[in-house]
């Protein structure tokens, strides 16, 4: 790990000198006014190390990597009965399509997709009020990172529940089909705000580092070994939408994108990255920090199908 700053120096270097840095999610008003010329990037070691280069201190919107935290927690609750509701395919369509819904009798195809994460916060609602679930989500993730500065962006909730009229579109469908147990406005109000919580790139990696150390944060268990692994499976096939197989494909290791332009990337017993590059491809991931982290992993040697 000794030459691990000067590679992330050496990446935040070339990152600065692209042209294509893909278009800020404007579709999301709050999103729409971010710098595109931000790039960060933060690596947590499995023997506690933290290495950053670039704007790694300043907080963006993590969207839906929130997703990663939000199934952890269902999973605590539920087991593997939440997979009556949610799928564990690669939905090989835009993340917040209602056609695949609608041909799958309203049981989106992952977690991950916009879909399933809604039924996922309605999972959390089960017993609580939606502020409670939404405190309960805050306080895992401020856990996970040892930092309980973090919060949520409520001013990016609010941009989101004021524009987000294709997630209300999905969640009434899904009721239809008897997959939310709760009201739609309930389940759309955990969903949009966990997606607002705002973190920097450090706060990110060290909160994914249980899933790079076998369900293990800090020394304590978070979840067993056997669950990390499956978790980072569904970010490996599911974690980048429509873009899931070339992000595979060229960097290697799990993943999981938010159109806050961050991604949290695993390295199974080395290392959790965090990136973060507003601009997105046309797939809705980070343009620069999905060529960074292949820059990284080739580097690194760190891809999951390395010899």
């Amino acid at each position: 790990m000794s030459d691990l700053q000067r590679i992330l120096d050496e990446i935040t270097a070339e990152m600065a000198e692209r042209s294509d840095r893909g278009e800020v999610a404007s579709y999301i008003p709050q999103l729409g006014e971010i710098d595109p010329g931000k790039f960060g990037i933060a690596v947590t070691t499995s023997d506690g190390a933290v290495f950053t280069a670039g704007d790694a201190h300043e907080a963006f919107s993590i969207q839906s990597i929130s997703k990663v935290f939000t199934l952890t927690l269902a999973l605590g609750k539920v087991g593997d009965a939440l997979w009556k509701r949610v799928g564990r395919e690669p939905s090989g369509n835009p993340f917040n399509s209602i056609v695949q819904l609608e041909r799958e009798a309203g049981i989106p195809r992952n977690p991950f997709i916009n879909a399933g994460a809604i039924v996922i916060a309605d999972v959390l609602l089960a017993g609580h009020q939606p502020r409670e679930a939404i405190g309960e989500i805050l306080r895992f993730v401020q856990y996970l990172a040892d930092d309980d500065t973090i919060v949520i962006d409520h001013e990016v909730a609010a941009s989101e529940q004021a524009t987000g009229f294709r997630n209300v579109a999905l969640a009434n469908y899904m009721k239809s089909f008897g997959n939310l147990h709760h009201s739609p406005e309930l389940a759309l109000g955990v969903y949009f705000h966990h997606c607002a919580i705002a973190m920097d790139c450090r706060q990110l990696a060290l909160a994914g580092r249980f899933l790079a150390n076998g369900g293990k944060s800090g020394g304590y268990s978070v979840v067993s070994q056997e669950r990390a692994r499956r978790i980072s499976a569904l970010m490996l096939t599911c974690g980048h939408y429509d873009g899931s197989g070339d992000f595979a494909f060229r960097v290697g290791i799990p993943g999981k994108s938010g159109v806050g332009g961050g991604i949290l990337g695993v390295v199974p017993g080395a290392a959790s990255v965090a990136v973060w590059s507003p601009g997105l491809n046309r797939s809705g991931n980070s343009q620069l920090g999905s060529i960074a982290l292949e820059r990284l992993a080739r580097a690194m040697n760190w891809s999951i199908f390395a010899a």
